[in-house]
């Protein structure tokens, strides 16, 4: 198999296409019905959509026809009509005249006819879409727009994060993105985010001597290849970029500071698993907010619960239309402390559970200081199901047959294909 069509199958397995960020573009909507409004409104303010400068109005095409008479037009344009074919044609004649090079016109109409599209696109639109709509088919919409046909199969990013400090979330993401890549035998990159104390180089025996930290402290020499030479392989399918963990440097870092890593493995393998460090800043809220999955990683205790809640609360309002966090509760059945049912927690934070990890401290320990992953210390256990239980979660997929040929590739092999 070629490792395109490689990373195309494994991308689309879980059977929900990643919508991908906007750039930073402009755009102003009118529409004609309260519904496709509310519908503009929800999709401009979700997170793919936050480098956009935006702006939704009500008045259809003659309003945007009145707006552009003598005011230069946006990179998009998105027009509601609710008015009969022939004064939508003659209200995009007069809008042609007016629109600057490069402008691209969406129509949402609320009539299905085949005809009116073809004379759409023949005149040069976009893109016609049939009301009703959710903001998933707007952004959907808007997104392909700026996506080249052969890059449409982006990878999924999985942030994982502790609720609170030593509850394991590295541990957790370290065991998941090797579940990803031998048992679901997909290609999968782990992102190790805390440059200053990470683990995960000790967690895979690793001792890189470059990492996360060449790729964000330099970002203007970053690329693909690189970000190729960053990478240390753990596995046939699994590559960690590492945190250097050392002092030598601060790390105060701006907000965007992992966007362009993060963009280029999107691009190049189906799944990036974050390993988000327990502390609060502008760029952790970035890649906690711009995962296209988060879990989150709680102990059976107060400070988890409450932290967790937290999280939760800013998910729902962040993320309207992205799946909830994925609960995980881990070292739970530590001897003689008192802890909170999964019940009770599930019930307190309104989701559920996933799924409960027994605390092993001979199983775990093990694996620390060997420097392995739980399945190389005990394959058929508990623990290791409840990891590809969570793997199968966060990428939709079931467990995957083994075979002999890898399906891993540099990245760079499959930037300069799509480049070519």
């Amino acid at each position: 198999m070629d490792p395109a069509d490689a990373f195309e199958t494994q991308a689309s397995v879980g059977g929900e296409d990643i919508i991908a960020p906007l750039p930073r573009i402009t755009l102003q909507a009118f529409c004609e019905t309260p519904a496709i409004s509310a519908a503009m409104q929800t999709a401009v303010s979700d997170r793919r959509m936050d480098k956009a400068h935006t702006r939704v109005q009500m008045g259809g095409p003659a309003a945007a026809v009145e707006a552009f008479r003598s005011a230069p037009t946006p990179n998009v344009i998105v027009l509601e009509t609710v008015s009969d074919s022939a004064a939508l044609v003659a209200s995009l004649e007069v809008l042609a005249e007016a629109c600057d090079a490069g402008t691209k016109v969406i129509v949402i109409g609320h009539v299905n006819d085949v005809q009116l599209y073809r004379d759409l696109i023949r005149r040069g639109i976009s893109d016609y879409l049939i009301a009703p709509l959710g903001p998933l088919d707007i952004l959907r919409s808007l997104s392909e727009l700026y996506v080249a046909p052969e890059a449409r199969n982006l990878g999924r990013t999985i942030a994982v994060m502790g609720a609170k400090g030593g509850v394991g979330a590295s541990t957790l993401a370290h065991n998941v993105a090797w579940a990803i890549a031998r048992n679901l035998d997909a290609s999968t990159v782990i992102v190790d985010l805390d440059i200053a104390f990470g683990t995960a180089g000790l967690d895979f025996n690793q001792d890189p001597p470059q990492g996360i930290s060449e790729a964000v402290f330099a970002p203007d020499r970053l690329d693909a290849n690189m970000l190729d030479r960053l990478l240390s392989r753990c596995s046939d399918n699994l590559a960690l970029l590492a945190a250097p963990a050392v002092l030598d440097r601060t790390c105060d870092l701006s907000e965007d500071a992992f966007d362009q890593v993060f963009e280029l493995l999107r691009a190049s393998v189906p799944y990036v698993v974050l390993d988000v460090p327990h502390v609060w800043s502008a760029w952790v809220k970035r890649a906690l907010i711009g995962a296209d999955e988060v879990v989150i990683v709680a102990g059976p205790e107060l400070a988890s619960l409450r932290n967790a809640k937290n999280l939760i609360d800013l998910a729902r309002a962040s993320r309207p239309n992205d799946s909830m966090p994925r609960l995980v509760l881990n070292q739970v059945g530590l001897p003689k402390r008192p802890e909170i049912d999964a019940s009770e927690f599930a019930k307190a934070l309104g989701v559920e559970v996933l799924t409960s990890i027994p605390f092993e401290a001979q199983i775990f320990g093990t694996a620390a200081n060997n420097g392995q992953m739980i399945a190389e210390v005990q394959a058929g256990g508990k623990i290791n199901e409840a990891f590809v239980q969570i793997a199968s979660a966060v990428t939709g997929r079931g467990e995957a047959k083994r075979g002999k040929r890898s399906l891993f590739e540099p990245l760079v092999a499959k930037l300069k294909r799509r480049r070519a």
